[in-house]
């Protein structure tokens, strides 16, 4: 009964309501008036001091305000762990392989064999591989049996001196677009690594492709300024450099015939406007003079 009495006797001082006022001093008017209890007074200023702790921790954790706190490391500090832990893996490895050029050269001067292997578990891992390797069983399928008789049977004639005679033949059949109509100054080869022809046109001249294909490259080279590459097919590719300006991107189809840049003087090999035209087939340079009629 006691300690009833006591709960409600606290619940009531709790719960028990005060009247705050403020009064003008000349007037005795009142000016504010707070009506509060003990609970509702405890219940804001703890709300008020969660709220504090909770933007203190946001403004610790989210800002660099806690770079101030004793203890916590600067970001240059951050670094320096991070390099130093670099250096310290670096220096564990350098030294593992100096003891291990130690041994082996004792080992050598011994007499003994050296051991090819860093530690013991790299031992274990290469015998385990070494039982795996041997339990390995290669069998032939029916499926590849029959593709080998099929790759067989076709290659069987097939004679790889003469594929000259056979590109000759496609090249000859296939029809070039002129990319340009100007004058050649500098033909196929007469410099050294000069795999193309100089073509002397106006300023701002149209480009047209050679050839149907796909833009592979489209962009600016120090060298040879804005340079656009195609692939045809048949392993074909043109390449047209020292352009003033690229029409087509990278991925784009083109028809033959189709302006792909106009005639420019861009690029550190250059001395004047022009076009430097390129044909290559499998990877080898072609003379383009004699395919294309300029």
């Amino acid at each position: 009964m006691v300690t009833r009495k006591k709960k409600s006797s606290l619940l009531k001082k709790l719960s028990s309501k005060y009247k705050l006022a403020i009064f003008n001093e000349q007037t005795y008017e009142e000016v504010v008036v707070l009506r509060l209890s003990r609970l509702n007074v405890f219940t804001y200023v703890g709300s008020f001091i969660i709220l504090l702790i909770i933007l203190v921790t946001l403004l610790i954790a989210f800002t660099s305000l806690r770079e101030f706190i004793p203890g916590y490391p600067s970001p240059h500090e951050r670094l320096l762990i991070v390099r130093n832990a670099q250096r310290l893996d670096s220096l564990v490895i350098e030294i593992n392989k100096r003891d291990r050029f130690i041994r082996n050269f004792q080992a050598v001067l011994k007499g003994e064999e050296p051991e090819m292997s860093a530690s013991p578990d790299d031992k274990v891992n290469e015998s385990a591989t070494a039982e795996s390797r041997t339990q390995i069983q290669f069998s032939r399928s029916e499926q590849d049996s029959l593709f080998r008789k099929q790759v067989e049977r076709e290659e069987r004639f097939n004679l790889s001196v003469k594929q000259t005679p056979a590109r000759v033949v496609a090249l000859e059949n296939t029809f070039f677009f002129s990319p340009i109509k100007g004058m050649v100054v500098n033909a196929f080869g007469d410099s050294k690594g000069h795999y193309g022809v100089d073509i002397v046109a106006a300023p701002g001249a149209r480009v047209s492709a050679v050839m149907d294909g796909m833009v592979v490259f489209s962009g600016w080279t120090v060298e040879t300024g804005y340079v656009i590459q195609l692939q045809h097919p048949n392993n074909l590719i043109s390449i047209y450099k020292h352009n003033e300006r690229l029409l087509k991107e990278v991925g784009q189809s083109v028809k033959a015939g189709e302006a792909i840049a106009r005639v420019g003087n861009s690029g550190e090999l250059t001395t004047g406007p022009h076009l430097h035209f390129e044909l290559w087939y499998n990877g080898m340079p072609l003379n383009p003079q004699e395919y294309i009629s300029f």
